[in-house]
């Protein structure tokens, strides 16, 4: 029995309080055909599914929130539930994917049962199938979302050795007297494990008070970054149903762009999609400028070598995107310069020490301040936009050649729209997860993200042939 951690809880949390969220993230891989049979898909993943024993388990909460929810191993597992298959209608192009992601997406996952999903969709246009994966934020950040491809496909065509599925063995749950119980030794736990850290902070007070000092000064920052945004149409209220779009880039194009004007890849990518929010404002009549449009940004802070699967291991900074400027190098060049001071101001640090504290207080007011916080209408952030960095090489399921794969990130909290991007073998793909009642402009969206990269490629290409001159 493992406790979540306060910030997988407080994705919980955060779905409770927004009677519209649903809190999973996702990713579609389209595959080439022909689709395998439902027997032989079952038996492999299944198989597979074995190396990961969060994907027999459910969350189960404390008693009066006492302590922090805990994962448990599900009696009544059934794999079969999990592996589900659909089809589209002719001609199965992106826009009938691309509906189906989003009605698939606006659904809640089961709080009564293991926290995932995997649709096998069928039809694709050119005989091609997919598979949607579908995960609940509490399971995973986007990082160790993108290695599970790592677990359950394969990185060569030849096909898995066959072994018979077999229900792995569960451990019965906890009672509600083993839950409070465990709940109370917490209790008494956290004054004893508080006070041995602050005596071993006491034995270098110079190495505490330069903790103490940064930490500050981090949090200070981060707090700076938390006034109201200026007021759009990309904020407000919003609704269960959801829409989905996809826009496309060639990555070493995009690596191209960022060599020759000095930036990153995420720079590249959050310059295409600030052009394309500029693009959405100025279509809706709105003046942007440079306080419109604040981001969400993940930040991973794994350790180097870090490959666990499924758990949440993210931070964040809070970037004002340039939705004001219109000339892309120069929003590219503002993109990269706010990304590098809030680097600088500690934002990510920030949000990591505040989840850190929070593993060291008693759950109860941790969740009732989630809640709080959540339930309260936010106006600083405006959108989120992750970037996810996924498989350099080919993936197979099946013996089947895994050719795209497009992400997802839910919206919640009067955020309207988020933007995943992900990178596998030497494509980019942008997902654009919006509302769907307030937002419909989804191809003046993807269509801007593409148009964005092209420019930003054609603007790289003189200063790459001048490189290549010298």
């Amino acid at each position: 029995m493992e406790q979540l951690s306060p910030l997988d809880a407080a994705f919980l949390e955060a779905e409770d309080t927004d009677r519209h969220a649903s809190l999973a993230i996702a990713s579609v891989a389209v595959i080439e055909g022909p689709p395998p049979s439902q027997k032989d898909y079952v038996a492999t993943i299944g198989a597979r599914l074995r190396a990961i024993p969060r994907a027999r388990q459910k969350v189960r909460r404390v008693p009066w929130d006492l302590g922090p929810p805990v994962w448990v191993d599900d009696p009544g597992f059934d794999l079969g539930y999990h592996l589900r298959r659909t089809a589209l209608p002719a001609p199965g192009d992106d826009a009938a994917l691309n509906r189906l992601v989003g009605r698939i997406m606006s659904q809640r996952l089961d709080r009564d049962r293991p926290l995932w999903e995997s649709w096998v969709i069928e039809g694709l246009a050119g005989g091609r199938w997919a598979v949607l994966t579908k995960l609940h934020h509490c399971l995973a950040d986007g990082v160790s979302g993108a290695q599970l491809y790592g677990v359950l496909f394969s990185g060569s065509p030849e096909p898995d050795p066959e072994i018979p599925y077999q229900v792995p063995e569960l451990v019965p749950p906890p009672s509600m007297v083993s839950l409070l119980a465990d709940a109370l030794a917490d209790f008494v736990r956290f004054p004893v494990e508080q006070l041995r850290l602050l005596v071993g902070a006491a034995r270098s007070p110079r190495r505490l008070m330069q903790g103490l000092t940064g930490t500050a000064r981090d949090l200070a920052a981060l707090a700076g970054r938390l006034w109201p945004a200026g007021p759009s149409s990309l904020s407000g209220s919003i609704g269960a149903q959801r829409r989905y779009g996809i826009a496309r880039a060639s990555l070493p194009d995009v690596v191209a762009i960022g060599k020759a004007h000095g930036a990153t890849v995420n720079d590249v990518a959050l310059t295409a999609i600030s052009g394309a929010f500029r693009a959405l404002l100025l279509h809706r009549g709105e003046v942007p400028d440079t306080h419109t449009l604040r981001t969400l940004v993940p930040v991973s802070v794994r350790a180097k070598g870090d490959h666990d699967i499924l758990d949440n291991r993210v931070s964040l900074v809070l970037p004002f995107l340039p939705v004001d400027i219109a000339d892309p190098v120069e929003a590219l060049a503002v993109v990269h310069s706010r990304l590098c001071e809030a680097k600088a101001d500690g934002e990510a640090q920030a949000g990591q020490a505040v989840t850190e504290l929070a593993a060291h207080e008693p759950f109860g007011p941790v969740s009732w301040m989630i809640r709080l916080v959540t339930r309260l209408p936010q106006h600083s952030i405006i959108t989120v936009t992750t970037n996810v960095p996924g498989p350099r090489e080919p993936l197979y399921v099946l013996g089947r050649k895994v050719v795209e794969l497009q992400p997802y990130v839910p919206i919640a909290l009067r955020l309207r729209i988020g933007v995943a991007v992900m990178t596998y073998c030497d494509q980019m793909v942008f997902g654009i997860t919006a509302d769907y009642d307030s937002t419909s402009e989804l191809e003046l969206l993807t269509g801007a993200i593409e148009s964005g990269i092209a420019e930003l490629s054609a603007t790289s290409r003189p200063r790459r042939a001048k490189a290549k001159q010298r």
